[in-house]
């Protein structure tokens, strides 16, 4: 691994620019982003960062209910958390719902920048309005770009306002090492984190919000008539996994934060930087099997003869 170094804000700005440039070189489509040029963004803060390791990889296990961590590999190593952002970005939305500012029925104004942001994206027109409970589900199952941009400018008055609103919240629920300056996890370099703050999120997203954990549970649903699928596959294949966030961008490789229970404990798992989505998976998987035990036997079929 490489060796970690401090750098000053000038030295950071200046990576920043690098990085963007080096960024505009190419872009590549998955099923939940796009590595393209990032935008420009005035919000900045100083913290002090280290090497960030394009699609190393990271994992993290946590106790839900004791915050104990189980099993870490590299749980500290700087990374680019992709669309694992958008569970900071319901955060913030489902304070306002819990807090009487919006209702789950509150529409919220498209603007052309939000309608603009790269796929994955529920196709938001600029000029409409969309309710927060349909923002809310395309952002949990779909991993919706756009409708990420709407919360963010509706909440925050813009995308720099909203990163500002994030990492007031990541700091008081003690995330040390990471920096948020958009709400949909798109390429920057000044958007980073760790396993261990991503496992932190998540913990404590559930524990503020519990009566949305259905949110993340979901397989799917529809928008306007279309259906969407969940980016989630272990959701209904695997025992116990009901959430809660993937992520994909080229520099960080694929990325999972689940939610699991079994046996009457539950863990948050999460795994950073996978070759292939099916990896990423597959090594969930394993980690669910390690720290809650085996998945119980499917029943027996009852016979069709008496």
């Amino acid at each position: 691994m490489a060796s970690s170094f401090s750098f000053t804000r000038t030295g950071l700005l200046a990576l920043a620019a690098a990085f963007a440039l080096g960024g505009c070189q190419s872009a590549q489509l998955s099923a939940e982003g796009v590595s393209a040029s990032p935008r420009t963004s005035t919000v900045f803060e100083d913290v002090t960062l280290g090497y960030v390791e394009p699609r190393a990889p990271a994992e993290l296990v946590m106790d839900y209910q004791s915050g104990r961590v189980l099993h870490e590999l590299n749980p500290d190593g700087l990374r680019y958390p992709a669309s694992l952002t958008k569970m900071m970005t319901l955060y913030l939305l489902f304070d306002a719902v819990d807090s009487g500012k919006l209702t789950l029925d509150t529409p919220l104004y498209v603007s052309a920048n939000a309608a603009r942001q790269a796929p994955s994206k529920l196709g938001l027109k600029a000029g409409t309005k969309v309710a927060v409970g349909d923002l809310a589900h395309g952002i949990a199952t779909k991993s919706a770009n756009d409708a990420a941009m709407v919360v963010a400018e509706n909440l925050g008055g813009s995308a720099d306002g909203f990163a500002k609103m994030m990492m007031a919240k990541a700091r008081s629920i003690g995330m040390r090492r990471t920096s948020f300056v958009n709400p949909n996890g798109l390429p920057d370099p000044r958007q980073i984190s760790t396993a261990r703050d991503m496992a932190i999120l998540a913990r404590s997203l559930r524990a503020a919000h519990p009566r949305f954990t259905s949110f993340y549970a979901m397989t799917g649903y529809s928008f306007e008539g279309r259906p969407y699928r969940s980016t989630n596959k272990l959701l209904g294949k695997v025992q116990g996994v009901d959430g809660m966030k993937t992520g994909y961008i080229r520099d960080a490789g694929f990325n999972l934060v689940a939610s699991a229970e079994r046996h009457g404990k539950r863990i948050i798992v999460v795994v950073i930087g996978g070759e292939t989505g099916r990896s990423r998976d597959a090594e969930v998987t394993r980690l669910v099997d390690a720290y809650l035990g085996p998945a119980d036997p499917m029943p027996a079929m009852a016979s069709l003869t008496q």
